[in-house]
């Protein structure tokens, strides 16, 4: 297999402009199209390749839903009932009817810590010095204070901070950190030998830096915090990406019933030209699955048709920087 001509005009047309790592498997065939183009490290002119593991920003929300869904499947926790019963006294601005299916379908009407129509490449999110950062009871003074903006249940709007409420929940469900359920709930079981949460401050060599803007040095470390949770920010890689798409589907992480309730689009969630299923972005009209991110210095995307087993993933190191090769390759979808 080869790409199609129409799909591999696209490509051709922003190759020469696209930094990072875009690749294409199919299981018959293998890897069908790879592209490694520009610096992972600019201070030490480290290229990127095949196996430059990065971050994946809200890509590793879907991560989040697989924990919260193996939690319910172990009768640990419950998609239906509400949130207050972990969060105690805790965020009381969220509503009582709030549950972990709102979190995660994004249709929870909680007000949100960080609003995606405001967001800024240039500008500092957090709200307070990043070593403060370092579980995810550590955002609660971030998350405090949002009035709730609408009743639960009653429209798609994306919300970040109903992720990090999912892992909060999920911690106290477990007593394990948001780091620890990434390793036992997914990668563990997943296959993925590539995939964790990282300290930013202490990234290994073989991880891209994320840049704020397409020259210079200045990176991402003071953009998000020291260690991520359940909103988004794991470390991965493409052939991880391929990996976990294999386990999803495959049935080794969630039981069929809960990967139909991912893969089940929200009624009103179209936006940015996909629709939303449980901590899943979905193709507009097809069978498409895609994890996606989007944060300084990140621009990724991992889609996958469960018909055919193609997988397109692509991440660049730069908040902007993937996108023309990743509406590309969408056209394979």
């Amino acid at each position: 297999m080869s790409l199609p001509d129409a799909v591999a005009e696209s490509v051709s047309a922003v190759a020469s402009s696209f930094v990072g790592v875009a690749v294409v498997d199919s299981p018959d065939e293998g890897r069908v199209f790879s592209l490694a183009s520009g610096l992972a490290n600019r201070a030490y002119e480290v290229p990127f390749t095949e196996t430059t593991r990065f971050g994946v920003a809200s890509g590793s929300k879907t991560f989040t839903a697989v924990i919260v869904l193996r939690l319910v499947e172990r009768g640990v926790l419950s998609l239906s009932a509400p949130v207050r019963e972990w969060l105690r006294e805790d965020l009381p601005l969220v509503a009582p009817e709030v549950t972990l299916e709102h979190l995660l379908t994004h249709t929870s009407g909680i007000g949100d810590y960080l609003d995606e129509e405001e967001l800024d490449p240039d500008a500092y999110i957090m709200s307070r010095p990043l070593h403060r950062y370092l579980t995810t009871e550590d955002l609660l003074p971030d998350l405090d204070g949002h009035e709730q903006v609408r009743p639960p249940g009653s429209k798609f709007v994306y919300n970040n901070g109903g992720f990090v409420v999912a892992a909060l929940v999920a911690e106290r469900a477990t007593g394990v950190s948001y780091a620890d359920l990434v390793a036992r709930e997914v990668a563990e079981p997943g296959g993925l030998l590539e995939t964790g949460i990282l300290r930013m401050d202490s990234l290994p060599g073989d991880v891209a830096v994320g840049y704020v803007e397409a020259e210079g040095l200045r990176s991402n470390v003071l953009h998000m915090p020291l260690i991520a949770t359940g909103d988004g920010g794991a470390i991965s890689s493409v052939a991880d990406s391929g990996r976990f798409w294999d386990a999803l589907l495959g049935g080794r992480l969630v039981s069929p019933e809960s990967l139909a309730l991912m893969t089940t689009p929200r009624p009103g969630s179209f936006a940015e030209g996909m629709r939303y299923g449980l901590g899943l972005w979905l193709h507009a009209t097809g069978p498409a699955v895609i994890m996606e991110g989007c944060d300084v210095g990140v621009s990724y995307r991992s889609t996958r048709d469960p018909g055919t087993g193609l997988t397109a993933t692509v991440y660049s190191n730069t908040w902007d920087g993937g996108w023309d090769m990743i509406n590309a390759l969408n056209k394979l979808f």
